[in-house]
């Protein structure tokens, strides 16, 4: 065992005793974080329009701070960028993390000098907690590998501007640099696929021991990797890659096939992080879901789904939560988020300490007949069948069809890349159509009232997707698929995919 493997044990025992006292009190812990956020900023521009300095308890809160989206915060975000003190938060942020929206285009989130440390420490906590419990150290004396985006930034009135991923490989300990890779010139490369090949020829013949990314580019990574070994399965490439930490979407619809290219089962850490803040971590092997963290700079408000869109909805705090519900995530943050609609929906898994599923996004979901299938009901589907099947499946999205051919009724279009395709489609195709059924029974009784007829599977040509987001412009980083959509925006533009 090295030096550091050895360090590493006593120093993730002393770090999970610190998560101990929180974890197991948590809805105390929120309180004491709402409180402190609101001190700190009663005196800025947000907190003297929204009356801080008055407020008393979360009721008071609700009353005084509204839900808001990004666009509703931008007049407050726009005198931040451009370059005002004292508006979300005391002072000037340090960084802007900057982002892609779905409707407000780009995007910048503030990252300030109380915020950035919490994305550290999670991450490090993460890797600490798996230690702490597995006692497994192996990967920390051999190469490590995290798929991110250019560290490279920009400054605009004195705020440096990059992509989270870039701004966060600035804070590897010091401990780690020597093991870390990409190299810095390699992690500068805008063209993903050209930083991928790069990133092959500088690791292919390392100690790859962790690797860690955003699923769909880790596995055009081992793709990469398998062709230039003549096909050898990453184990054998890397014979002690012992640890995969993902994050950034739902890692089950990517599972099969990412173990069947590393060719055996190796353990893997999940991560919630975003720009807004790093949500939770798997802190346990043993354990469904992931570590919410309720001591990291955030105060958490929930609402459930069906009332994100009410003109008052339901806003609940972590003493309120129930298990299995479908919530959206409300944001605030000592980065100067108030009321911030993350735009993700979960599941809490454990009350006790407080475990979440990530279940979807707010704005993915399909209703064209009132059906409101939502991700996570589409994934279970997709995947189950799959399994049963022994079926391996690449990427995909769904999205409605409402002008079919004359005399067809409507449906839903699922446009799928097999890595191991069905032996018979059509019989795959209505297993997953009633697994669908089976989980949503608004789709069931749209089905039955003969409204709409049986899902259709469009099987993609291989790398069908990553030439998409290639065409947008959109391959790699942090850049995902929308699994489904309630419109054609993306399934119009991917038929000249579809195999033949």
């Amino acid at each position: 065992m090295g030096l550091k493997a050895a360090m590493s044990k006593p120093f993730a025992a002393i770090v999970a005793r610190k998560i101990d006292k929180w974890k197991y009190n948590a809805v105390k812990t929120q309180k004491i974080v709402l409180k402190e956020l609101l001190q700190q900023a009663q005196d800025t521009a947000f907190g003297r329009d929204h009356n801080f300095s008055t407020i008393r308890s979360y009721n008071d809160f609700k009353k005084n701070v509204p839900i808001r989206d990004y666009e509703a915060l931008r007049p407050y975000i726009d005198r931040v960028v451009a370059g005002e003190s004292n508006i979300l938060w005391p002072g000037k942020p340090l960084y802007l993390a900057k982002t892609s929206g779905t409707t407000s285009g780009v995007k910048y989130i503030p990252l300030t000098k109380e915020s950035m440390p919490e994305h550290i420490n999670a991450a490090r906590d993460a890797l600490l907690s798996y230690i702490h419990e597995t006692g497994n150290t192996a990967f920390v004396n051999g190469k490590m590998i995290f798929l991110q985006g250019s560290p490279e930034m920009k400054e605009r009135n004195g705020i440096k501007i990059g992509r989270l991923s870039g701004i966060v490989a600035h804070y590897i300990p010091s401990y780690l640099q020597k093991n870390r890779l990409p190299s810095y010139e390699t992690n500068c490369i805008d063209d993903w696929e050209t930083k991928v090949e790069a990133i092959v020829e500088e690791t292919l013949q390392e100690d790859m021991r962790l690797i860690s990314g955003i699923p769909p580019w880790v596995q055009m990574y081992f793709e990469r990797l398998s062709a230039r070994a003549n096909g050898k399965k990453i184990k054998d490439i890397f014979r002690n890659f012992s640890l995969f930490v993902h994050g950034g979407v739902n890692f089950q619809p990517y599972s099969a096939r990412i173990e069947e290219m590393i060719g055996k089962k190796i353990d893997d850490i999940e991560t919630y992080p975003s720009s807004e803040g790093f949500i939770a971590y798997q802190d346990s092997q043993q354990e469904k879901g992931m570590l919410l963290l309720c001591k990291a700079g955030i105060f958490f408000e929930f609402v459930p789904v069906n009332e994100i869109f009410s003109k008052n909805p339901t806003r609940l705090g972590l003493n309120e939560v129930e298990l299995d519900v479908n919530y959206a995530v409300i944001l605030n943050t000592n980065a100067g988020l108030w009321g911030y609609n993350l735009g993700d929906t979960i599941k809490f898994v454990s009350l006790n300490p407080f475990r979440i599923i990530v279940s979807g996004r707010i704005k993915h979901y399909i209703s064209a007949f009132g059906e409101h299938v939502i991700g996570e009901e589409v994934e279970y589907a997709l995947l189950s069948v799959a399994n049963q099947e022994g079926v391996e499946i690449s990427e995909f999205t769904v999205a409605p069809q409402v002008n079919p051919g004359a005399g067809q009724l409507p449906y839903h279009e699922w446009f799928v890349e097999f890595g191991k395709a069905p032996l018979n489609l059509e019989h795959f195709r209505r297993k997953v159509d009633q697994a669908l059924q089976h989980k949503n029974t608004y789709y069931f009784d749209l089905i039955e009232g003969k409204v709409l007829q049986p899902l259709i599977i469009r099987s993609m040509k291989k790398d069908a997707f990553i030439n998409y987001m290639r065409s947008l412009g959109k391959l790699g980083g942090q850049n995902k698929l929308p699994r489904l959509a309630n419109d054609r925006s993306i399934a119009d533009h991917i038929q000249h995919y579809i195999s033949d």
